[in-house]
């Protein structure tokens, strides 16, 4: 080889790796050829820089060629809709015959979703190749930096890859930071308490889910405050910690390891209390589930992708946006997740991180103005949650604690939620009034049961239960007749319940 064209070559990697921040992908044995990455810039996503040799132009077409297949093949790897692809060739002389065709861009075939530009670098037509490839990478290099002896080349060779083993030592201590714990222990106190759970009557129950600690508005109003940060412990069904515990299982693992410990315990921890914040505000249903504080964990390596774009797309960056994604559309499609749970989770661990930032770093300016907007946002969410009252529940969320205070014989206290609801202008369904006239009809006040008895079949037209108690009124009437119509409407709808059965005979 020529030792201006090993000039010619280690500048250019010079210039890539160095000053254009391309990582190497691929050195060849030989030290001929290099492959270099940099996603950040879309017209040259790619660099193949090869330095040899050139006889025929035929040479090169076969070259060319050869690059394009691979180009698409890289592409599919790497999972991209479109791929650039610069080609650039060093050689002591160009073909002796016509080239020209082969340095025209040439698009992949089925589709031509790669591109792959050709440049030739010869000592000849240096000004000429300098200027085509500023129209895609500047400020290149002058013209003067290519001229030099042969302790020139080694000179940016080892620059180029001493710079590259430094930048592997450096990533590699990145993502090594901490030794994965918590989320191991997170991992078996979700477990444990599942178990628990199940013990006491199933993780599915409303009941046990309520005294283990899930997310339910009018407890939280309440000043249950806790109920913020319990449910992130909690799982309703096998599935759902089966789901989250291989979620957390992956992305904590990456997390702490990036973040170290007590910053991955104080983003896990943060985040999911802002997605119940979050879902405390906007959705009035039960909740649990470490889902919030597993999408605070995506959050985290979004900080990781706005601070260190480069780097984050070199290595997780597609991946992790593609999952963000499809676990948001999932749960904007499917019915029954708290995706309110999840953006606020998101938000908490992009907010949480930028509050820590990355271990034995500072950006005091940065930390401090994510300090200031984390504590307004948790301050506005709190305010706004609390100040809404009863009026912001919906009628599931008031006849659900309603039930658990008939449970526990607090008849009183259940009518009282019951009427506040209503007076605070609730939107009322066919349980809220079938509760009403429970306890109204035990406190002997029968008239006014009845009335609640006939909102809610008007609410609701199969009610059953509500036509069995409108009967058992009657028949303490004295109105038969209409105990018969009002059991007859109780058998259409449930016509096996014994029961009933029992009523309608007793009554022929």
């Amino acid at each position: 080889m020529n030792i201006q064209t090993d000039v010619i070559f280690w500048r250019l990697a010079f210039f890539f790796v160095i000053e254009q921040e391309y990582t190497i992908a691929r050195l060849s044995q030989d030290k001929r050829e290099i492959w270099l990455e940099n996603r950040s810039n879309k017209e040259a996503m790619l660099i193949r820089l090869k330095n040899q040799d050139l006889g025929w132009a035929a040479d090169l077409g076969r070259d060319v060629k050869r690059i394009v297949w691979n180009g698409e093949q890289i592409r599919k790897k790497m999972g991209m809709r479109k791929l650039s692809l610069l080609n650039i060739v060093v050689s002591q002389h160009p073909p002796v015959n016509e080239y020209e065709s082969y340095l025209k861009p040439v698009l992949s075939p089925q589709g031509g979703k790669t591109k792959v530009d050709t440049l030739l670098f010869t000592e000849k037509d240096l000004n000429q190749s300098l200027r085509q490839l500023g129209l895609v990478l500047s400020p290149v290099p002058e013209r003067r930096d290519f001229d030099g002896a042969e302790d020139e080349a080694a000179a940016y060779e080892r620059s180029v890859l001493s710079h590259e083993v430094k930048r592997k030592e450096e990533e590699e201590r990145f993502f090594h930071y901490g030794k994965p714990f918590f989320t191991y222990l997170f991992t078996a106190i979700n477990i444990i308490l599942f178990i628990l759970m199940t013990l006491a009557g199933g993780s599915t129950n409303t009941t046990v889910l309520l005294e283990f600690g899930a997310k339910f508005n009018p407890l939280i109003l309440e000043g249950e405050w806790w109920r913020f940060i319990t449910p992130i412990f909690l799982h309703i069904g096998l599935l759902h910690l089966i789901m989250n515990s291989l979620a957390l299982y992956y992305l904590g693992i990456a997390v702490e390891q990036i973040y170290g410990r007590l910053r991955f315990i104080w983003i896990y921890l943060f985040s999911g209390f802002t997605g119940s914040l979050l879902s405390f505000l906007l959705t009035p249903n039960l909740a649990a589930g470490a889902s919030g504080a597993i999408f605070g964990l995506f959050g985290a390596l979004l900080y990781f992708g706005v601070t260190k774009p480069k780097l984050f797309f070199r290595t997780m960056g597609m991946n992790v946006l593609f999952v963000i994604g499809i676990n948001l559309v999932f749960g904007f499609t499917v019915p029954g997740i708290d995706n309110a749970g999840h953006i606020g989770g998101l938000i908490g661990g992009f907010l949480a991180t930028g509050i820590v930032h990355f271990p034995k770093k500072r950006r005091v300016l940065q930390q401090l103005a994510f300090i200031i907007a984390t504590v307004a946002s948790v301050a506005i969410g709190l305010v706004l949650g609390f100040q809404s009252g009863y009026a912001a529940l919906d009628a599931d969320s008031v006849n659900l604690r309603v039930q658990e205070e008939i449970n526990v014989g607090n008849d009183a206290e259940a009518e009282q939620m019951l009427k506040a609801f209503l007076e605070d202008g609730g939107e009322p369904s066919a349980e809220t009034y079938f509760y009403l006239a429970f306890i109204e009809m035990g406190d002997g006040r029968l008239v006014e049961a009845e009335q609640h008895l006939k909102q809610a079949t008007r609410e609701r037209a199969n009610f059953h239960e509500a036509y069995f108690n409108m009967a058992l009124i009657y028949v303490e009437n004295g109105q038969l007749e209409k105990a018969k119509q009002s059991i007859e409407e109780a058998l259409t709808y449930a016509p096996d319940a014994a029961n009933y059965q029992e009523l309608a005979k007793k009554l022929e």
